[in-house]
């Protein structure tokens, strides 16, 4: 086997083995020595591969993150109406909240480690695709006049911040009826006429 393809293997294996423990018993909970061994690999490994702990969490989430993005942007080529993809993908953002997984890791302990969502490299990608809707539907006369970009931040903000409430909720399927309907009452106000 080639260098390069052991280093991917191993890399994929600490990912693999910490998405796992960081879903099961969140990140402060999570003990090095125990992921490696369940990896089969060392702490050296994960050093070299991650720096850290935070380091590990961190491509752990980008990784979360990708896959959802992938999701939602395939979800949103099935819409033949653009305005209908931006809004559905924001609500398919906020009931992610509801996935276990993508709740603690990535809503839970990825801003207590990493801190502020927005400056994450994965939010950023998404809010580009956003900023980029709403300029189309702005091109198009769907929507007024608008700074692309502010309104972006405006929507994924909101959509991560209903996620957050949905994941600090002890009634998370209540709360997501109730994100997702002011969601689209709040979002409609973008459209013309």
């Amino acid at each position: 086997m080639k260098r390069a393809e052991m280093m991917e293997r191993t890399r994929a294996g600490l990912l693999a083995a910490a998405r796992k423990t960081f879903a099961e018993h969140g990140y402060a909970a999570a003990s090095m020595d125990q992921l490696t061994a369940d990896a089969g690999l060392t702490r050296g490994a994960l050093y070299h591969h991650f720096g850290d702990k935070r380091g590990l969490l961190a491509a752990v989430i980008e990784q979360i993150d990708g896959e959802a993005a992938e999701r939602l942007q395939a979800a949103a080529s099935q819409k033949v109406d653009p305005w209908v993809a931006l809004i559905d993908g924001g609500v398919a953002y906020i009931e992610l909240a509801l996935d276990p997984e993508f709740q603690r890791i990535v809503l839970l302990d990825g801003p207590a480690v990493l801190g502020d969502p927005s400056r994450w490299p994965s939010q950023n990608a998404c809010r580009a695709a956003t900023t980029r809707a709403i300029q189309a539907l702005a091109d198009q006369g769907r929507i007024g006049p608008i700074d692309a970009e502010a309104a972006a931040r405006l929507l994924d903000g909101a959509a991560m911040d209903a996620a957050l409430w949905i994941a600090a909720s002890d009634e998370p399927e209540k709360v997501a009826a109730r994100a997702t309907a002011a969601f689209k009452r709040m979002a409609s106000g973008l459209l013309n006429g």
